[in-house]
């Protein structure tokens, strides 16, 4: 499978990307490492590993492998922590300065855009993506510096129309955990460069191959619907679809007015249905969308051995 190849150089980071967009803010990196404080382990006053190094740490590996084709970075903020200045302490919200406040975001996501790896699946152009979350709620910082911190990174490709995530189980590492800048950035540099888009690509170009009638799709909702509510021990047998109720609901509705992706005369194809799923993950929390996102390709891998082979699937009927 051929990759279209393009020489751009870009690097512009003033323009907001909506891969999430529920409880998010779009924030500028010179913001972020300008006004944002850095958390502290409580024993030895110690700071973190902030957030906008996490950002330069992945620029910088990145401009070793991609040099002068990044685009980006691309960052939305939750959870605000606000604080003031000792001084301030007793004054009135009203009567606060400017100086005297202080600011973090608990939770942050980014991403940079590789703009010379592109495919085309199905009339939809797709660019590769390279991005990481950093939640500060995910660390203990009732310890000091020697604690390990906790840092997500993905690879994969965002569908242009739409601005969704397609985050395959090998382009993402969920569990890194370092306690230094040096140890993250080998652990990026590593990631990075062992990373093979094709299988990603496959599975997606793959899904364009399988059509769901209205009943099929209305009996996978309904499995879907279901499985959040079953008693643990069959839960634990079935594959999840990786959205909440809510989100199903979205699905439901972009199944019959979604702009790109929606059913045509009832039938839809796999494809469209997994930027269906997708999209409806831009409402999840920060520090979730990865997960959900790789757990929403698991359960379409899922579904296409099913259709492949012949077996029965609790979430498919024939």
């Amino acid at each position: 499978m051929e990759l279209q190849t393009t020489n751009t150089f870009l690097n512009q980071e003033d323009v907001t990307l909506p891969f999430i967009e529920a409880n998010t803010l779009p924030v500028y990196l010179h913001e972020m490492e300008r006004n944002h404080i850095i958390p502290v382990f409580t024993k030895d006053n110690h700071a973190l590993i902030s957030q906008h190094e996490f950002i330069y740490a992945t620029q910088n590996v990145l401009s070793e492998i991609h040099a002068n084709d990044i685009l980006g970075p691309y960052i939305r903020v939750s959870h605000p922590v606000r604080g003031r200045v000792p001084s301030a302490r007793f004054k009135k919200v009203h009567e606060l300065l400017p100086q005297e406040e202080t600011l973090y975001y608990e939770r942050m996501m980014f991403v940079y855009v590789i703009p010379s790896i592109t495919k085309v699946i199905n009339g939809q152009e797709l660019k590769l993506v390279i991005g990481g979350v950093k939640a500060y709620n995910k660390d203990n910082l009732n310890r000091n510096s020697n604690a390990m911190q906790h840092f997500t990174f993905f690879i994969g490709f965002q569908v242009k129309v739409c601005s969704n995530l397609c985050v395959w189980s090998d382009g993402i590492n969920n569990a890194i955990l370092v306690n230094s800048i040096d140890a993250l950035s080998s652990t990026l540099r590593n990631i990075i460069s062992s990373y093979e888009p094709l299988p990603n690509l496959t599975f997606m170009s793959n899904l364009s191959n399988y059509t769901l009638s209205e009943r099929q799709f209305a009996h996978l909702l309904g499995r879907c619907r279901m499985s959040n509510y079953l008693p643990r021990e069959h839960k634990k047998l079935l594959l999840n679809c990786g959205l909440n109720d809510s989100q199903l609901t979205t699905v439901t509705k972009q199944y019959y007015h979604d702009a790109n992706f929606s059913s045509v005369h009832g039938a839809i194809d796999l494809w469209s249905l997994y930027n269906l799923f997708t999209a409806s993950l831009k409402s999840s929390y920060l520090d979730t969308i990865v997960d959900n996102n790789v757990a929403v390709g698991q359960f379409f891998s899922h579904l296409v051995g099913s259709l492949d082979t012949g077996h029965d699937s609790w979430y498919l009927i024939s």
